[in-house]
């Protein structure tokens, strides 16, 4: 069984930015040379999130009221208590969680024809942000 792994690094927006990360997950498993086997991808930091949604317009703005509506932006947040801004981002981050494990066939992602995987990021500011990518299986 071979194992790689690789971390991506990328900035964002803060304020529930969410980037599509699929072409950059694909790419490391091109490069790890697993053929059949799992990429596991975690969001480095407990402000974030990975998922998988059509990354789409619609959809973008439908997950970001979800995120107002499980946390909102002027909730009460004991975090908040300690001169921090960004409790309702812990909150959502474990919510969404901080991995994503993707079956790998043929040197492929298996993924729906319309399902990307998702970086979410729910801190307050823009930020410089790390996913690591761990590829485990089999080269054929």
């Amino acid at each position: 069984m071979a194992i790689y792994q690789e971390t991506i690094t990328f900035s964002t927006e803060g304020d529930t930015d969410i980037l599509d990360i699929t072409g950059q997950v694909a790419d490391v498993v091109k490069k790890s040379g697993v053929t059949k086997g799992l990429a596991t991808v975690f969001a480095v930091g407990s402000t974030a999130g990975i998922t998988t949604i059509e990354h789409e317009p619609g959809v973008i703005r439908d997950l970001q009221a979800a995120a107002e509506r499980w946390a909102p932006v002027r909730g009460q947040y004991s975090h908040n208590l300690r001169g921090e801004n960004n409790g309702r981002s812990h909150i959502l981050s474990s919510l969404i969680g901080t991995s994503f494990s993707v079956p790998i066939n043929a040197g492929e992602l298996i993924l729906g024809t319309w399902q990307q995987i998702v970086f979410v990021d729910f801190d307050t500011r823009p930020r410089s942000r790390r996913v690591m990518v761990q590829v485990m299986g089999e080269k054929v």
